[in-house]
């Protein structure tokens, strides 16, 4: 009998809980980094190449929900159920600053140029901190009409753009003004809003519909109907001729960019998949699942195995605080005596 030919991911244990955000920094002089948000309250950065576990950033009370970093891997940020928004050193671990919302953070990204962070939530109010002058009050841009979801910056820091929990469409905000300059409509809320990596398109995921937009002039370019309801989709950054979605059924799914066919199908999470991302460069995409694991996939030539792969893994099921040159420049923060992972507190989710 032939053996049975599977793809093989990096698996990434190390959350206790659902893994609800993942994103890949830029190609930096030190390679490229992969940050997570969980329900646990802890955000992780890790080796975007090989999944190698580097730190842990402590101090959320609540859920993450979400978690970025800036342009030069230097700085992490994340969002959180209890009613905060945190900057952190990523070359330390330190937390360098704490931005108090009155409800709970959904969305935080850095704008491109490193100076701002947005947020968003619940409140429905999207707030721009000037990083510069953490202790001055943020810009408020209090017209969004529902629940923030996501939130990102385009056009060289010119506009925003933002989904919510409870109404479809995309909105588009121009900085300067406050004010909504364009809405991508759907007829679900959009769960996913990505910005490609070289600003043409924007893809987004609501219900059981992938979209890709012009991020230019807004024109619908692409739309394609998922096998099942995704919460997730990314597109492919270095030729843009695939993307992945990911949702309910477990699986990850790779499609073709033209044409919408099914050019693949990862199967190894054991919960819906929360979130999809490729890498900077392409030659991987990450997911993660309520599983509470990061898997990693390659795009290019797969190994096969009857057996599943895991990235840093000891026999303990711990993480190991061993990782390569590239990301030993940021290693180890939070580590305890033994070289392992410190418990985490249960934390509120909502």
């Amino acid at each position: 009998m032939d053996k049975k030919k599977i793809a093989v991911p990096l698996v990434c244990h190390g959350h206790s809980r659902p893994v609800v955000d993942l994103f890949y920094s830029p190609i930096t002089a030190d390679g490229f980094f992969l940050i997570s948000a969980s329900k646990d309250s802890s955000p992780m950065l890790r080796n975007g190449e090989t999944g190698d576990w580097i730190g842990t950033f402590e101090g959320h009370k609540g859920a993450v929900w979400s978690c970025c970093l800036d342009t030069n891997a230097l700085r992490a940020a994340s969002a959180s159920a209890d009613f905060s928004a945190k900057v952190w050193d990523a070359l330390t671990g330190d937390e360098l600053h704490s931005f108090e919302h009155k409800h709970i953070v959904r969305a935080c990204a850095f704008s491109e140029d490193t100076h701002m962070l947005l947020t968003g939530g619940l409140e429905k109010i999207l707030r721009l901190f000037d990083l510069n002058r953490p202790d001055a009050p943020p810009t408020e841009i209090d017209k969004s009409p529902g629940s923030i979801r996501t939130a990102a910056w385009l056009h060289s820091d010119q506009t925003i753009l933002s989904s919510c929990t409870d109404l479809g469409g995309v909105r588009l905000w121009d900085v300067r003004s406050g004010e909504i300059i364009q809405i991508l409509e759907t007829k679900s809320p959009v769960t996913s809003a990505e910005v490609s990596q070289d600003g043409r398109y924007i893809t987004t995921a609501d219900g059981s519909t992938v979209k890709f937009w012009d991020a230019n002039h807004f024109g619908l370019v692409k739309s394609y109907n998922m096998p099942c309801t995704v919460e997730s989709a990314s597109l492919e950054p270095k030729f843009g001729n695939k993307f992945v979605a990911g949702g309910e059924d477990m699986w990850v799914r790779i499609f073709d960019f033209h044409t919408g066919e099914e050019i693949g199908c990862n199967k190894g999470h054991h919960g819906p998949v929360h979130c999809v991302r490729f890498s900077p460069g392409g030659e991987s995409y990450a997911s993660g699942s309520e599983d509470g694991t990061i898997r990693i996939w390659q795009t290019g030539p797969v190994t096969f195995d009857d057996n599943e792969s895991s990235a840093s893994i000891d026999v303990s099921g711990k993480i190991s605080a061993v990782v390569n040159d590239a990301a030993r420049k940021v290693e180890g923060f939070h580590i305890s005596t033994d070289g392992k992972m410190e418990e985490v507190e249960p934390a509120t989710e909502s």
